[in-house]
C-alpha cells in the first residue's frame, strides 16, 4: 500500500505535470481502463451518488494498475474520513474547506497518534492484517496524500495560515466554485479570481505544499494551470472524455462523407 503515493510524488518531485480524470461512474472498468494512462485517479463522492462499495471498487482497480486513488469526500465529516481511508485510499481530498479550522481539523483526523487522532481500523490497508499495525501506522502517517481544496473567499482569507498546517500535503485550486464564493460565478478567467488563484499558488508552493487544480477537459485549463504552477491537474472527468470524443468523432465521419 502507498507505493502508488510515492510514485506519484516522485513525479511532482521531478517536474513531471501529472493528470488524471474524475471518476464519477460506478463501473470500476472505467477505473481500470484509464488509470495506466493516468498519474492518478480522482474518485469523487461529494458531486455523484457513489457509495463505498464502489469506490473501494474504483481504488482496487487504481491499485492494480499501479496509480494512486484519491478520493474526493462529501465532507469533512469523521465518519467520512475514516471509512474511506480505512477502505484503502491512498489520498483524500476535503472540499469546501472555509476555515484554518476546518482544514485543521481534517488533517489531524487523517493522522494517527502522535500526529494525529485518526481511530485505528484499517481492513485493506494492512493487507487484511498481514502487515504490522505498527508498520502500517508509520507508512500511513507518512505517505497518506491528504489535500484541502481552496475554493472559498473563507479558505482564501486565510491561506497564509492554511499552508502551515502540520501534515498538509496539497492544496487542490477549485476554480469554478471559487469564483463564485468571490461574487462571479463562472468567470474564471476575471482578474480578480486570478489574482485569488495566483495567490492561493504562490502561498502553496513557497509553503512546500503540492499543488492541484481541477475543472474541466480542455487541453487549454490543463497548460493554463501548469503554467500558473500547478503540479497536478484533474482535467475533467470520465463522462466527458466520452462525449468529447464521440463528438470530435462522428463530426470527423460526417465532414468526410460531405465532402467525398
Amino acid at each position: 500500500m502507498y507505493c502508488s503515493t510515492q510514485k506519484f510524488r516522485e513525479k511532482m518531485n521531478a517536474g513531471q505535470l501529472c493528470l488524471g480524470p474524475g471518476i464519477t461512474f460506478a463501473d470500476p472498468a472505467v477505473t481500470e481502463a484509464i488509470a495506466p494512462l493516468a498519474d492518478f485517479v480522482w474518485i469523487d463522492l461529494e458531486h455523484n451518488p457513489t457509495n463505498l462499495e464502489t469506490m473501494m471498487a474504483h481504488l482496487i482497480a487504481a491499485r492494480a494498475a499501479g496509480t494512486i486513488g484519491i478520493v474526493r469526500v462529501p465532507s469533512g465529516d469523521l465518519g467520512w474520513i475514516k471509512r474511506v481511508l480505512d477502505s484503502g485510499a491512498e489520498g483524500i481530498i476535503l472540499p469546501q474547506a472555509q476555515s484554518y479550522e476546518e482544514v485543521a481539523a481534517f488533517v489531524l483526523a487523517c493522522r494517527y497518534p502522535p500526529l494525529g487522532t485518526r481511530g485505528f481500523g484499517p481492513r485493506r490497508p494492512t493487507d487484511y492484517g498481514r502487515i504490522a499495525a505498527d508498520e502500517y501506522v508509520e507508512t500511513a502517517n507518512r505517505e497518506l496524500f491528504v489535500v484541502a481544496q481552496i475554493e472559498s473567499a473563507g479558505a482564501l482569507n486565510v491561506i497564509d495560515r492554511i499552508v502551515k498546517i502540520e501534515g498538509l500535503d496539497s492544496l487542490v485550486v477549485g476554480p469554478y466554485d471559487l469564483s463564485g464564493s468571490l461574487g462571479m460565478l463562472g468567470q474564471v478567467d476575471h482578474p480578480k479570481v486570478t489574482d485569488a488563484i495566483t495567490r492561493i499558488v504562490r502561498a502553496g508552493r513557497e509553503a512546500g505544499l503540492y499543488l492541484g487544480m481541477g475543472m474541466g477537459a480542455t487541453p487549454d485549463f490543463a497548460v493554463h494551470a501548469a503554467k500558473m504552477g500547478a503540479q497536478w491537474v484533474q482535467a475533467g472527468n470520465d463522462f466527458e472524455y466520452m462525449n468529447v470524443f464521440a463528438s470530435r468523432f462522428y463530426d470527423d465521419v460526417r465532414a468526410r462523407l460531405e465532402t467525398s
